[in-house]
């Protein structure tokens, strides 16, 4: 096996640790808008300030400043709301700098193939592991000239790393952009003005336990009642005691609402968020709150009723269910979907395909499902992958990060474990193995359908092989049976069988089916053979 690498080891992914669900807040009366707007702008107003000033300390942060910062913060809204601001500060500035050092690693990526392939002759040939030299002069000055380019990039941003520089913009990037193309996204100057301040508004408060209901500042009551607490400035729009504001609106969450009561009755925490979707112009309140880390089933629980191997692709999910030898069982599935469009309507397409995969693993009656752990971080790179810019779009397009924690939360509601597997070759050996074979007139393998069953089969923790390759030495078995197989005590096992010749005539053989008796040849060329062999052609077990 010389050139391939060394697989990682399969692992069942940790369940999930959080849960968030969302509803309508419907029939809101206009002074509750009002109120509503108010105090996100007020709140949002305080977090600006609050980002501004953790970035302006960088690397200097330490507890006495958090304490400072709160301090201001409260004075002009109230302790918990302080709290609240400055976790989301912190939590909004790690990510900056986990987003910068990841562009970091890319420019070093890109920076190292371009060193790469300028150092070689033009028109040098490349290999499966290394691009080859550029095709012509100009390509290759232009080439010179990017790799420039990413270097200045790479030392800025390597000084801004040392020097504890990150650049973060409250309301998003994209949004911000946007604001320069309004005729592209199709929205005038006050459409876009009214969606940037409500991305910058700050209308959320984490829970508390031992509180009443399990928060103290945004209290949902378990008949649906929702109540602000108001800071400090804000104080004289309260329409109930201590500096409350109760919306006309109730909540009722359909999803997870039974497991919503029980945490709010038994007074733990309990997180809210309150935000205004400006294109339909409907407020939405969302809670979460986390979950107790469940120890994950051991491997051999997980394999013990077979598995579903999973191949994903741009627009389609290639499942086969495998039984717990590894052999595929009945027809393959395709679960597609569409990644065009919206954020939104991506979203939908992934959880609808998700549900249907799901759905048919439980009537399957498997413990788990085997996927890719797939990260095509390092692989989007112009530099690695050259013109084949429809390549790069097609690898940039497989929802990885966002498939893998749909797919965890959403098979923990159904019982189900996944399995993690190292996704080299998996096409190529399930071409290579199980594409033709299981090929009928009435079924139509791909090579992603091939794939899913490697997947599977490693999941298992078997090889790729539909067997290994046979004895070195001839048709005997003298160096011993092929190592994938199952164990003794299994029922059609493979192995090998007595030959024909030494059973009875007419008595049927280990396949079920009855042989004629040998005819007398009249020439020594026509003979028939006395070591013919009986064997299936596909199952293999183990």
């Amino acid at each position: 096996m010389g050139g391939v690498r060394e697989l990682a080891v399969s692992l069942v992914v940790p369940g999930p640790c959080g849960v968030a669900v969302r509803d309508r807040l419907k029939h809101l009366a206009a002074q509750d808008e009002r109120v509503l707007r108010a105090v996100g702008a007020h709140q949002g107003a305080l977090a600006s300030g609050d980002l501004k000033a953790r970035c302006a300390d960088g690397l200097e942060h330490g507890a006495d400043t958090w304490a400072a910062r709160k301090r201001e913060l409260t004075a002009l809204s109230s302790s918990r709301i302080a709290g609240a601001i400055t976790k989301a500060t912190h939590d909004q500035w790690a990510l900056a700098r986990r987003c910068q050092a990841a562009h970091i690693r890319n420019l070093d990526a890109g920076i190292k193939t371009l060193r790469h392939r300028l150092s070689l002759p033009l028109g040098e040939r490349g290999t499966k592991r290394a691009a080859g030299g550029y095709r012509s002069k100009s390509e290759w000055f232009r080439k010179s000239r990017r790799l420039a380019a990413l270097e200045a990039r790479h030392t800025a941003a390597v000084a801004d790393r040392q020097a504890g520089r990150v650049r973060v913009v409250r309301g998003g990037k994209r949004l911000l952009n946007t604001r320069h193309h309004l005729t592209e996204a199709r929205l005038t100057e006050d459409e876009w003005r009214e969606r940037w301040e409500a991305e910058r508004w700050f209308l959320a408060a984490d829970g508390e336990s031992g509180k009443r209901f399990g928060n103290e500042t945004i209290r949902v009551t378990s008949d649906g009642e929702v109540s602000i607490k108001l800071p400090v400035p804000l104080a004289h729009l309260a329409n109930t005691r201590h500096g409350r504001y109760t919306l006309t609106a109730r909540i009722a969450f359909a999803h997870r609402g039974v497991e919503w009561a029980d945490r709010i009755e038994a007074n733990r925490a309990v997180a809210y968020r309150i935000h205004l979707d400006t294109g339909r112009g409907r407020w939405y309140l969302t809670a979460s709150w986390q979950r107790p880390i469940v120890q994950t089933i051991p491997m051999e629980t997980a394999r013990a009723r077979g598995m579903i191997g999973v191949d994903t692709n741009a627009d389609h999910f290639a499942a086969y269910l495998l039984d717990r030898h590894g052999n595929p069982v009945g027809d393959p599935h395709r679960f597609p979907y569409d990644l065009s469009g919206t954020a939104g309507h991506r979203d939908a397409q992934i959880r609808h395909a998700l549900t249907r995969l799901i759905n048919w693993a439980v009537r399957a009656g498997v413990a788990a499902i085997g996927i890719e752990d797939l990260d095509f971080t390092p692989e989007k790179t112009r530099e690695k992958h050259g013109r084949r810019k429809r390549f790069r779009q097609l690898i940039s397009g497989i929802p990885t990060g966002k498939l893998k924690a749909r797919l965890v939360s959403m098979a923990a509601e159904q019982g189900l474990s996944i399995v993690a597997v190292d996704p080299a070759y998996t096409s190529l050996w399930g071409g290579q193995h199980w594409q033709k074979p299981l090929a009928t007139p009435r079924r139509k393998m791909s090579r992603h359908d091939a794939a899913g069953i490697a997947i599977g089969r490693r999941a298992l923790g078997l090889p790729v092989r539909r067997r290994t390759a046979p004895p070195p030495h001839d048709r005997s078995d003298r160096a011993g049976h092929r190592t994938a197989q199952a164990a003794p005590g299994d029922r059609g096992r493979e192995g090998t069988r007595p030959p024909i010749t030494d059973r009875p005539p007419g008595e049927p053989s280990p396949s079920g089916k009855r042989k004629r008796e040998p005819s007398a040849s009249k020439t020594v060329r026509d003979a028939p053979s006395t070591q013919q062999w009986v064997q299936d052609s596909l199952m293999c077990t183990g």
